[in-house]
Formats: C-alpha cells, sequence, structure tokens
C-alpha cells in the first residue's frame, strides 16, 4: 500500500506548494502593482517584503495550529476548538466579506486585462467582469470545483510568464531611476504606507488549511510547505515589481494600475507579450475566483452547521454543492465589481485579512502554540500596517472605510440578535 493510501490524503508537498502559490499570486500581483508602486514609488519592493513577513509568519501559525487542532476550518476551526464560538462566528462573517471582496477583485482584474487586449472600452470591463463571475459560479454549483491537476497547470504557467518578464526588466531594462514615481523619490518609511494597501495580494494561503484532511502526512510536510510558499511568493512579488516597473516605468505602472502588467509585457515583447500576459492573467483571476468560493463555500456550510449563520446557508443542491452561499458569495461579488473601484477593493480585503489573521496569531500566543516570537513579529507588523491602512483609508477612501467597518460592526453586534431571531442548525 502507498503512503497515500495510509495517508488517506492525496496532497503531497509538490501539490500544496502549488497551490498555496497560486492562491496568493493568482490575482495578486496582477491587481497589486499599480497601487503600491502609487503608494511607495522606487520602495514597492519593499513593500512586498514588509508585508510578506506578515504572510510568512502567519502561515506558519495557521499550519501549526491546524496540526495542533488535527481538522480543517481554518480561523473559524481554532476558535470552536478553544470554546470561543461566539467570536468564532462574528470572525466567519468577516472572512467571508474578505473572501467576497477578493472574488470581487479577482474578477475586476480578469474584466480589466482581457478588455484592454481586446481594446474594449467601457462598460466592457465590467462586463467581463461579471460574465466570468457568471460563468464560474455556474460551474461551482454543477460540482466542477476545483480541479488540482488543471489549477497545479495555470500557476506554474503563470509563475513561468510573472519570472520571464521579472528577468527581462532586470536584465535588459536596467533602470533604477525608472522606478520613481512621477512625484519623484519618495522615503523609505513609504514602504510601509505601501505594504498596508496591498496586503490582500498574500490571501489565499489558508485556504490549503480547508483542504487538511486531502493532506497527506500534514504533520509532517504542512508547515515547511505553506511557509515555503509564502517566501516564495514574497521573492517572486519583489523580482516582479522591480522588473516590471523598470520595463514600463513608475509614471505607466501608476496611469494604467488595473493592466499594469500587460503594459511591461507589450513594451517587452510587443503584441506577443500582450497575448500571453492576457491568457496568464485571465487564467490566473479564474483559477483564484474558483478556488475562493469552493473553499468560502465550504466555510459557510460549516459555519451554518454549527449554527452561527442561518439555516438557510446549510442547502446543498443534487451535486452536493452548498449552493446557496456560493449564489449569494458570487452576486454580492458582482455588486462590488460594478460599484467599487480597484484600490478601494485591495485596501478594504486587506483590512479584513489583517483582523483575521491577527486573531489566529493571538490564539497561538494565549495557547502557547508554535513559536511565541514568530505570533509576537507577526502582531507587531500587523498593528504598524493595520493602524496605517486605516489612516490610508480615512484620508483618501473613507466610504470604503466606512462600509468595512459598519460590516465588522454587524458581524460583531448585530449577528448575535440576528441568530436568536431565525433558525440555525443547533439553535432549531
Amino acid at each position: 500500500m502507498s503512503d497515500e493510501s495510509k495517508s488517506g490524503g492525496r496532497l503531497g508537498p509538490a501539490s500544496l506548494v502549488s497551490l498555496a502559490t497560486g492562491g496568493m499570486v493568482g490575482g495578486g500581483i496582477y491587481v497589486a502593482l499599480g497601487v503600491v508602486v502609487e503608494a511607495a514609488g522606487q520602495w514597492a519592493w519593499l513593500s512586498f517584503a514588509l508585508a510578506g513577513v506578515i504572510a510568512v509568519t502567519t502561515a506558519y501559525a495557521y499550519a501549526t495550529l491546524t496540526n495542533h487542532f488535527e481538522s480543517s476550518g481554518g480561523a473559524f476551526g481554532f476558535l470552536e476548538h478553544i470554546d470561543r464560538s461566539g467570536f468564532a462566528g462574528s470572525l466567519s462573517w468577516v472572512l467571508l466579506v474578505a473572501y467576497t471582496l477578493t472574488i470581487a477583485l479577482y474578477a475586476y482584474a480578469f474584466g480589466e486585462y482581457v478588455s484592454h487586449a481586446l481594446d474594449w472600452s467601457a462598460p466592457w470591463p465590467k462586463v467581463l467582469s461579471l460574465i466570468v463571475l457568471a460563468g464560474l459560479t455556474a460551474l461551482n454549483l454543477v460540482g466542477v470545483g476545483k480541479v488540482k491537476g488543471v489549477e497545479i497547470t495555470i500557476v506554474t504557467g503563470n509563475l513561468l510568464v510573472l519570472l520571464i518578464l521579472a528577468v527581462v526588466g532586470l536584465v535588459g531594462w536596467w533602470s533604477p531611476e525608472r522606478l520613481v514615481a512621477p512625484q519623484g523619490p519618495m522615503p523609505a518609511w513609504n514602504a510601509w504606507m505601501g505594504a498596508a494597501a496591498i496586503f490582500v495580494a498574500y490571501e489565499g494561503f489558508q485556504l490549503l488549511t480547508y483542504e487538511y484532511d486531502e493532506v497527506r502526512d500534514p504533520k509532517r510536510i504542512l508547515a515547511p510547505s505553506l511557509v515555503g510558499s509564502a517566501l516564495a511568493v514574497v521573492l517572486i512579488y519583489a523580482v516582479v515589481a522591480v522588473g516590471a516597473t523598470m520595463i514600463a516605468g513608475a509614471g505607466t505602472v501608476i496611469e494604467h494600475k488595473s493592466i499594469a502588467l500587460s503594459e511591461a509585457a507589450v513594451l517587452a515583447a510587443g503584441s506577443p507579450g500582450l497575448v500571453v500576459m492576457t491568457i496568464a492573467a485571465a487564467f490566473a483571476t479564474s483559477a483564484a475566483i474558483i478556488s475562493t468560493l469552493v473553499s468560502s463555500g465550504k466555510l459557510a456550510r460549516r459555519v451554518s452547521d454549527d449554527g452561527e449563520l442561518p439555516a438557510w446557508f446549510d442547502h446543498r443542491n443534487a451535486e452536493d454543492v452548498p449552493d446557496r452561499p456560493i449564489m449569494l458569495l458570487g452576486a454580492a461579488a458582482a455588486v462590488l465589481v460594478w460599484v467599487g473601484s480597484l484600490a478601494a477593493l485591495v485596501e478594504a480585503a486587506s483590512l479584513a485579512f489583517l483582523a483575521a489573521f491577527s486573531a489566529v496569531h493571538t490564539i497561538a500566543l494565549r495557547r502557547g502554540i508554535g513559536h511565541a516570537w514568530v505570533s509576537w513579529l507577526a502582531m507587531g507588523f500587523t498593528a504598524v500596517i493595520g493602524a496605517l491602512l486605516i489612516v490610508r483609508l480615512a484620508t483618501t477612501k473613507p466610504v470604503a472605510l466606512s462600509l468595512i467597518l459598519a460590516l465588522f460592526a454587524i458581524a460583531w453586534l448585530v449577528r448575535p440578535w440576528l441568530l436568536r431571531h431565525v433558525r440555525t442548525e443547533q439553535g432549531g
């Protein structure tokens, strides 16, 4: 009998690394580069590194806690295991909002990159975003969710395209002055502001903790796979930030932030470069949408099973798919795509994930699980980046900040009242 059969899991180290890496890079860099260059200028690469410290340390915390409790469920499951079901329910609502924001973000990127390649102007970018959301939601509903082999192939191709672009920029276009934004050189501390703006680019690795039962020998491979993936993504983001910006120039990256990598690809390789980058972006963002929809549906179903969401969310269709949560997430993401802006989606989602990841490190510290210094380091970075993000949103996007804070308030204050007045799986 093979090791895989003995363990009951089919995800080995290579698959875990590919899927975790794809979960982060799947949509992150395509939408984040212009935002971070606008915020940090020539220090964009350092912004990715600073945000990466939280990603790497949180990947370690997620893996360690998942192995300790020996179950899937991510942050929601961790809190339930320590008898904090109420807090777990509130946090799950925040996470579902965050996942909805990221689904909208990936769909937004799909529409922008594809419509740019086709030379279609407004409203086509948003129309294409809605079409891909509707199509991928429908695929999920008929049971065509994550296909691991296809997803790994997409990740491999996506990384290859990004790394080639980075190498071309670093080798053939080396010119540090092209990293400087039109408003001139920025001080190094702006890197912290850039890190705050694009933290959502590291969202995705934690989705693998929902697949715990499918991991082969998780005690041995989960932590090194997730941490190694996060480290690799930090490096990829940093070299792409430098290489692509050197090709296009900081001014172009900022002006065309929603399609910054396409602009760089055209300058580097002409029309073939545009075609390749568009295909890479379309497949990467589509895979990220599917992956997030599947994992979010699983989370919503588990939360409903435990009585922290109305029983309405626990419905399954003939394919045993949690259809109502998936349809609701897809519809909410469609609304966000239509009414939201790129920067607002990026930064609002970043704030939501920073809050969730802080809760995970708090659990690790209070229970003495893993290395304490790892969680203290993450908490310090999270405090700085989170505070800067709130200031940034308050001064530049007060409406987005008000909405995300209102959603937090609903999760913590309105949720208990609502659950007392609706039927839940545990409450009857």
